[in-house]
């Protein structure tokens, strides 16, 4: 089969290229597959895990708010309402008026919420640390042909 030229004006990906792709593809996947299912494991949806790891990854002062929240997670304003919502009712975060801006509410695990969201980080290091080299590994050849030069 011939190679297809791209658009960025690169040299035409080859057979091999899309072998790469689709194999950094299904470890990413893998990965996702992995988060989800240790989520679920513990009570919580891959987002539920998601958005706790965002609240505690944050810094007070750059904003623990909603829209910070659904910032990072991509999803609309109302959808991060709805997950911080669920959160409370779960007792993993609480809603607290803002020490900088009375008129903000910023978003605080509970006691709860660092412990269920310490286990799942703990193991995601653990899986990352499994997939970690091959991704990186994977990541490096294709980013490497996007550069012009041949794989390594």
């Amino acid at each position: 089969m011939a190679p297809v030229a791209n658009h960025t004006g690169d040299k035409p990906l080859t057979d091999a290229d899309y072998v790469r792709l689709a194999e950094f593809r299904h470890t990413l996947r893998s990965f996702l597959n992995f988060s989800e299912s240790a989520a679920s494991r513990i009570g919580l949806t891959g987002q539920q895990y998601q958005a706790l790891l965002v609240v505690r990854a944050t810094s007070a002062s750059s904003g623990r708010t909603v829209s910070e929240l659904a910032r990072q997670l991509l999803i609309k304003h109302h959808s991060a309402v709805g997950l911080v919502d669920r959160l409370a009712d779960q007792e993993f975060l609480v809603r607290k008026p803002s020490r900088e801006d009375a008129r903000k509410v910023e978003l605080r695990l509970t006691a709860k919420g660092t412990r269920v969201l310490g286990r799942l980080a703990d193991m995601h290091r653990h899986e990352l640390a499994h997939a970690g080299p091959q991704l990186q590994a994977l990541l490096a050849q294709i980013t490497h042909l996007t550069a012009g030069g041949p794989a390594p």
